[in-house]
């Protein structure tokens, strides 16, 4: 070991190229030849050298760093797409730093003050509520936001979501069609963008055909919320349970499933059907057998970055735009299937 630093101009010297051809090789998206790039990083790599990020940072005044905010992690559908999202960025040469927050605004204002601090050249906001205060203090400071799974009416504001209004509708339909009488729903928390278009697409599926929800629970996302809702709904006469019940994610309904089927001894789809809400892995397991509706997260992550990049690039909020994407119903063995319908 060494107490003398080792520089880009030691670097350089020993590779037989110019300083800003070392820089060149160390800074994301600059342009440099196979052969440069091979002779810089051996030598690099004979020195023992590494770029010191933080000070380029200072210097160009971008910290290649995107700050992500997650709040609900317990459902199976965020720890997937956030990966995806963090390979994503890291792919256009952003480093990400992973803040964590409660479901609602509250605690928020600490955690925006310490990615600013980090001089974050971006904020991803995952299924988190957003104050007017952020979304204009992240504005002053020319930090631009986008919305993964959640959106909030705000001009200046990307936001990336499945098409929920859509995709409630569709589960409305398919039961219906599926000659169902008493159908029930399983909300989540009332706060959140998503379940509110999810439910009002379902209601308004129901209205349509002249039909209002047999019975209602909020589970508020949560899978001991979710159980107490499934208790209160069909633990009760048989003239009094919902034949079809439609979960507000996935999360919640296979905790509907397991309390209907394993505490209350119920048939699944015989006595009721369950339809959920995001298609997360397990929901394809012969346990569950789900019938769902599908986030496409991938296409969710492609649009994020895109929107992302695009405010970094032009330092114009204006270019935020907000997408909905097509949310398409996937068909299992959780629910009873209507005449001409197909599992997936």
């Amino acid at each position: 070991m060494t107490d003398t630093k080792i520089t880009s101009l030691d670097v350089a010297r020993l590779a037989g190229v110019s300083q800003s051809a070392v820089s060149r090789v160390f800074t994301p998206g600059a342009s440099a030849s196979k052969k440069t790039v091979d002779k810089v990083r051996k030598a690099a790599e004979e020195l023992g050298y590494r770029p010191n990020i933080l000070a380029r940072a200072v210097v160009s005044g971008k910290s290649r760093i995107i700050g992500l905010v997650v709040a609900y992690l317990e459902n199976y559908f965020y720890p997937e797409a956030l990966e995806k999202l963090s390979n994503a960025l890291q792919r256009e040469g952003y480093h990400v730093l992973i803040f964590m927050a409660s479901q609602k605004a509250g605690n928020i204002d600490d955690v925006v003050d310490e990615m600013l601090d980090y001089q974050v050249d971006g904020i991803v906001f995952a299924s988190v509520a957003m104050s007017s205060d952020i979304a204009e203090r992240c504005q002053n400071a020319g930090v631009p936001v986008v919305q993964f799974n959640r959106y909030e009416d705000r001009a200046g504001i990307a936001a990336i979501t499945s098409d929920n209004f859509g995709g409630g509708r569709k589960v409305a339909e398919f039961l219906l069609a599926g000659g169902h009488e008493r159908i029930g729903h399983i909300a989540g928390w009332e706060g959140a963008s998503t379940q509110r278009d999810r439910e009002s697409g379902f209601m308004a599926g129901l209205s349509a055909a002249g039909r209002t929800v047999f019975a209602r629970e909020v589970g508020n996302f949560d899978v001991d919320q979710a159980r107490e809702a499934a208790l209160a709904m069909f633990d009760v006469p048989a003239e009094q349970r919902p034949d079809a019940l439609f979960v507000g994610n996935d999360h919640m309904a296979f905790m509907a499933m397991d309390v209907i089927r394993h505490e209350l001894g119920l048939s699944i789809p015989g006595d009721v059907s369950v339809v959920g809400f995001d298609d997360v892995p397990p929901a394809a397991w012969l346990s569950y057998n789900l019938t769902t509706v599908r986030q496409r997260a991938n296409l969710m992550v492609e649009e994020t970055v895109k929107a992302l990049l695009a405010q970094i690039e032009t330092f114009d909020t204006a270019t935020a735009t907000s997408i909905a994407l097509e949310a398409p119903l996937i068909v299992r063995g959780s629910a009873r299937i209507p005449e001409g319908w197909t599992t997936t």
